[in-house]
């Protein structure tokens, strides 16, 4: 082998070991490259996921807001109008008493008021007060239980109030009284049914 072919024969083997070399190189940076590619889609992946995690909650805040104002509002409009509604019933209901306060039982229940009062007395001193409307039941109700019954200054809507002063007792069986206290505990229930 000659010189000149031995120079060449090194010069292949140098440049096939360089190829190699220069493949290796090139393998190791492209698959660097490869791995922080892949790494730079992760973490931009991550951070559109947080975005829209981040926007979703403030979104779903936003709506959970506006429907919380709007179930308020939803809660004013029904409680106005259940309030209109049960004024309505209780207009009805203080005319049917109006009614109720013209026919003979109206006189039976005002007998057994007076009657339960006298006897819840017993022998102490009781004040019977009647509704100013009611005046013409006076006299028979008096002479009936021998009782102190009295006219009241102010109607309370029919019913009787009475007054043990001794015990310091007041047994108030007024119909306004009643119809107060039936308004106050009144409540809707659900699905338009009424109690009371």
């Amino acid at each position: 082998m000659t010189t000149d072919e031995k120079l060449q024969h090194f010069l292949d083997i140098c440049m096939e070991d360089a190829r190699d070399r220069g493949a290796r190189v090139f393998d190791e940076y492209a698959s660097a490259l490869d791995k922080s590619l892949e790494e730079h889609k992760a973490e931009a992946r991550h951070r559109v996921r947080m975005q829209i995690q981040g926007e979703s909650e403030k979104i779903e805040r936003e709506i959970n807001k506006e429907l919380a104002l709007e179930q308020i509002n939803l809660k004013r409009v029904i409680s106005r109008r259940q309030d209109e509604l049960k004024d309505k019933l209780f207009a009805e209901v203080r005319h049917l008493l109006d009614d109720y306060m013209k026919t003979p039982e109206y006189f039976a229940l005002l007998d057994s008021q007076v009657r339960h009062a006298t006897e819840f007395a017993g022998t102490d001193p009781l004040v019977i007060y009647m509704d100013p409307a009611d005046e013409e039941m006076r006299g028979k109700l008096a002479s009936h239980y021998n009782a102190n019954i009295k006219i009241s200054d102010y109607s309370f809507g029919g019913g009787i109030r009475a007054v043990i002063p001794t015990r310091h007792i007041l047994i108030d069986n007024s119909f306004d009284t009643k119809m107060a206290e039936a308004k106050r505990s009144f409540r809707f229930k659900t699905g338009g049914a009424a109690n009371g």
